[in-house]
């Protein structure tokens, strides 16, 4: 029960708060208009990005990446559902770091199916030389979910190696 619980609220949650900021983008912006929150670090920018992360594959031929990006996303959450039923009842942080993961694509995916496209608006830079590409709430539950469940994968083999080894 607690390791469902912490698996839906927290896919519940990533699409609420990525859904809820993404329309703010796009009512309160212009494309490509850009607010500045600290000079030369952070920016809040309306940018479309057509492709993957970092914009992977958003220069490839519509009749491929369309339909790569709708199954890609369908395949993953079918993916993510097998690894929760095999999660312990106890896992509440690799529940919460699936939900986390699974928020974010269905977030992303909501906006490819709804616009075409996924909106992204975060944009850290250093002065004007070095940029990471943009990206929005449910990027960023992807990625911090992958981190957890990487980091309980090493801290649970090593608890396992540990456990396993002659005193």
């Amino acid at each position: 029960m607690v390791k469902a619980l912490f698996f839906f609220l927290t896919i519940v949650f990533v699409i609420i708060g990525d859904q809820w900021s993404k329309l703010g983008i796009i009512a309160h912006f212009d494309y490509g208009e850009s607010i500045i929150l600290i000079r030369d670090f952070f920016n809040v920018t309306y940018v479309r990005n057509t492709g993957a992360a970092f914009g992977f594959l958003a220069a490839a031929n519509p009749t491929f990446r369309v339909p790569f990006f709708l199954v890609v996303p369908i395949v993953a959450m079918v993916v993510l559902g097998f690894l929760y039923r095999d999660l312990p009842a106890n896992a509440k942080w690799r529940a919460m770091a699936l939900g986390l993961v699974s928020g974010g694509a269905i977030g992303n995916l909501i906006d490819r199916v709804r616009l075409g496209y996924v909106v992204d608006f975060l944009d850290f830079h250093y002065n004007t030389a070095y940029y990471f590409p943009a990206f929005n709430v449910a990027d960023s539950a992807i990625c911090v979910g992958v981190t957890i469940l990487l980091l309980s994968t090493l801290t649970t083999k090593k608890e396992t190696q540990n456990a396993s080894s002659p005193i």
